[in-house]
């Protein structure tokens, strides 16, 4: 997938870095509680990722002419800004970061390459009903997947399931626009839309609202 950096709307973007390649990139605009952390990371590759994953929501926030406020993470794993001011979701994958900035609505993104196994995990994150018009499709068994890590970083909290608690309504191939709730949780019938965006073998999803 492309680099690419998006305003979807005057309180809303999102952006995609390539991580590959990023070494020289400054990181002088992160708070200082995340140069500890940035510091502390041992694993080169999650350096990286974690590098990646901040270079994206800066440029996302350059795009909507916002500053840099500094991120954290809750106890559910959940990133908030350091001055309480919008709502942002980071993911990466392979070789890929993303991040979104919403400035009133919650948010989620995921990034995910369509895999083989996809169809073997299914049974572990897709209800029964689900798995019927998926087709056994490798590249529809992602977009559930992805849609589903995305309503689960918007929601925000820890204990639910993906298989128990996030339902989707059937899609096609065609379709850009993915529709789900969570159900059977504090957060009951709650209703979700996620735009899907598939670039050779790499799936997008976010929220929209």
């Amino acid at each position: 997938m492309q680099t690419k950096i998006e305003k979807i709307s005057a309180f809303s973007a999102l952006a995609i870095k390539n991580i590959h390649g990023i070494e020289d990139e400054v990181l002088d605009f992160l708070s200082f509680r995340e140069k500890l952390s940035y510091a502390n990371i041992s694993h080169a590759d999650k350096k990286q990722e974690w590098k990646g994953a901040r270079l994206a929501i800066k440029e996302a926030l350059d795009c909507i002419s916002l500053p840099y406020p500094g991120f954290f993470k809750d106890e559910h794993g959940k990133s908030h800004s350091m001055n309480d001011y919008g709502y942002v979701s980071l993911t990466h994958t392979l070789g890929l970061a993303a991040a979104i900035f919403h400035r009133d609505m919650p948010v989620g993104i995921d990034l995910d390459f369509v895999r083989d196994k996809v169809i073997r995990l299914g049974p572990k994150f897709l209800d029964p009903a689900e798995i019927e018009f998926l087709n056994n499709d490798h590249l529809l068994y992602t977009i559930a997947w992805s849609v589903k890590e995305s309503i689960f970083k918007c929601q925000g909290k820890k204990g639910i399931s993906l298989r128990q608690n996030i339902l989707l309504q059937p899609f096609t191939k065609d379709d850009h626009v993915v529709h789900g709730k969570i159900y059977g949780s504090e957060h009951i019938d709650h209703h979700y839309q996620v735009q899907v965006e598939v670039e050779n073998d790499v799936v997008l999803s976010y929220t929209i609202w």
